[in-house]
């Protein structure tokens, strides 16, 4: 066999991590809409005296520099895809700017906390009217990004409904959680202002603490997932009843994880009594589209041992 020849039994690695996204584009634009709120946030804090819109603001540039990672895991992702120190693609990257997004939101949620208890302790003087006007622009410009990246957060999935983008999922919740503090803020400082309650404005950011670490949490636990192959537990036992349908075939050994943000690889160990070649066995699993990348190894089942022991 000539070497060229080989290149019909080779295929690339990419699984769609060198394309260009959709995410990604509008990632860029919130990360611009963000940055232009902080900006105003901080801004506005220093000169209308307000503690509450200067931490307002660099708790938004948190998100800022969140938003920042998730947009840099796409172009990390698109320009590494051809790399061969890479052997399964960079498909796990997205998963992984999820999981930084993640950890971020929670120390979002301990600064929130923290400062709150803080000013609960120590209330400090609230310019309302000015303090409402630039919450409120924040809120718009909060619920415009989320609406700009909610649109994209679920891609469909061949085979298996829908896959999260947990790299634009991550950015989304952060959107969404300043979105929230926003309201928050809002609702707290209005009461400060026409009921005098300015105690309001620390117990609404010790609530909107708590909604941030739950999604936080909730984003940790799907990220690890993908991170760790743990998300793959219904398409495992698909294959195998797939492959044991055929004949005597028992499935010795599956492994399953994922290499794109639609695409799974496998590795199959199959014994039987009537082994066939591999073309065989993956002709049974082509009925699933996100199987990107199956290698299959076939094993003789001994005559003086049942398959079922195997």
């Amino acid at each position: 066999m000539h070497m060229n020849e080989i290149g019909n039994w080779q295929h690339v690695h990419t699984f769609g991590t060198d394309e260009y996204r959709t995410g990604e584009r509008r990632t860029h634009w919130v990360i611009a809409l963000t940055f232009a709120m902080m900006v105003v946030e901080i801004t506005s804090g220093i000169a209308f005296g307000s503690m509450a819109l200067l931490a307002d603001g660099w708790h938004m540039a948190t998100h800022a520099a969140a938003l920042g990672m998730a947009a840099f895991a796409y172009w990390y992702a698109r320009r590494r895809a051809h790399d061969p120190r890479y052997s399964f693609g960079t498909g796990k990257i997205s998963a992984l700017g999820g999981f930084g997004s993640a950890v971020s939101l929670a120390v979002v949620a301990l600064f929130v906390l923290v400062e709150s208890v803080g000013r609960l302790a120590s209330p400090v003087t609230i310019r309302f009217d000015e303090a409402i006007g630039v919450a409120v622009v924040g809120l718009l410009v909060n619920l415009l990004s989320a609406r700009l990246l909610r649109d994209h957060e679920h891609e469909d999935e061949p085979g298996s409904g829908q896959h999260h983008d947990h790299n634009l999922r991550g950015a989304y919740l952060h959107v969404l959680a300043d979105a929230v503090t926003s309201i928050l803020a809002i609702g707290a400082l209005t009461a400060g202002k026409f009921l005098g309650w300015t105690w309001m404005d620390s117990i609404t950011g010790i609530l909107g603490s708590i909604v941030i670490a739950r999604w936080s949490l909730g984003l940790l636990q799907d990220t690890s997932a993908v991170l760790l192959d743990a998300e793959v537990a219904d398409r495992r036992r698909e294959i195998q009843k797939a492959v044991e349908a055929d004949a005597d075939n028992r499935v010795a050994d599956l492994h399953i994880w994922r290499v794109g943000p639609r695409h799974l690889a496998a590795i199959v160990s199959v014994v039987t009594h009537e082994p066939r070649e591999p073309s065989h066995y993956k002709e049974l699993l082509r009925q699933f589209d996100d199987l990107a990348h199956v290698t299959i190894e076939v094993e003789r089942c001994n005559e003086d041992r049942t398959c079922a022991a195997a």
